[in-house]
């Protein structure tokens, strides 16, 4: 978020909102507490709950921790059924397996791989 800053945003939630296209109370209230959240959520970031109440209460102008019960009973409902309805891509593995294949300029038909020419040492 840019300046001013927003109640309960801190800096590390700032960056990811940033990182998701929000920069401004504007662009948080246009797609609301729970629609930041899930885009945050879908960038691949892991935020907690806390962030989805900090959210709202700095679109409420109060400290999350004053969100009554209810009020945060209905944030994880709303983030939960647009979930269900568009479920996160799970995460695919951090990389995938490696595959050497070595050409060689002068290719003789011989097949010269590292573990053939370690055994000879």
């Amino acid at each position: 978020m840019s300046a001013p800053k927003l109640r309960n945003i801190g800096p590390k939630s700032a960056a990811w909102l940033r990182q998701v296209g929000l920069r401004s109370r504007e662009d948080l209230a246009a797609v609301g507490a729970v629609g930041a959240f899930v885009k945050v959520k879908r960038a691949g970031f892991k935020p907690s709950l806390n962030l989805l109440y900090s959210l709202e209460g700095a679109l409420l102008d109060c400290h999350w921790q004053e969100l009554a019960e209810a009020q945060r009973e209905a944030l994880v409902r709303d983030y939960e059924a647009r979930i269900a309805a568009h479920p996160l891509k799970a995460a695919g593995p951090a990389s995938g397996p490696v595959h050497e294949q070595r050409f060689d300029a002068a290719d003789d038909g011989e097949e010269d791989s590292f573990a053939e020419s370690a055994d000879e040492d």
